[in-house]
């Protein structure tokens, strides 16, 4: 990652995090495991979703971490692409589905500058 704001992944930080909370680390590498085993979904489509919420939260470190991940588990380019694409809908999605609340806000606007 170029972008400042985010100061690389490094063993030094892993190991900073480590040292200042281990017993909450350890609690949350085997929390991680268990997330992205095999399951009643597969490994592979449990990291496709990973890199679909990275990408609408926007963790850098979860997009190429996560990403990463999921070609380790046989995912394809294709296949990481319509993740992300599942993703930019659902972000613009909302966006869409929220538009009730601006069109609520303007009816009620509407009908007291009418009254």
């Amino acid at each position: 990652m170029t972008d400042t704001l985010y100061p690389p992944s490094s063993r030094e930080l892993a190991e900073k995090r480590r040292h200042l909370a281990p017993e909450t680390e350890k609690a949350f590498q085997a929390f991680s495991r268990q997330v992205f085993a095999d399951g009643a979904l597969p490994a592979k489509t449990k990291q496709l979703i990973a890199v679909a919420v990275a990408h609408v939260t926007q963790c850098p470190y979860c997009i190429k971490g996560h990403t990463k991940a999921a070609l380790r588990q046989g995912a394809t380019r294709q296949e990481l692409m319509e993740a992300i694409w599942v993703a930019a809908e659902m972000r613009a999605g909302g966006a869409y589905a929220h538009s009730a609340l601006a069109l609520t806000a303007m009816d009620e606007v509407e009908s007291q500058t009418k009254a």
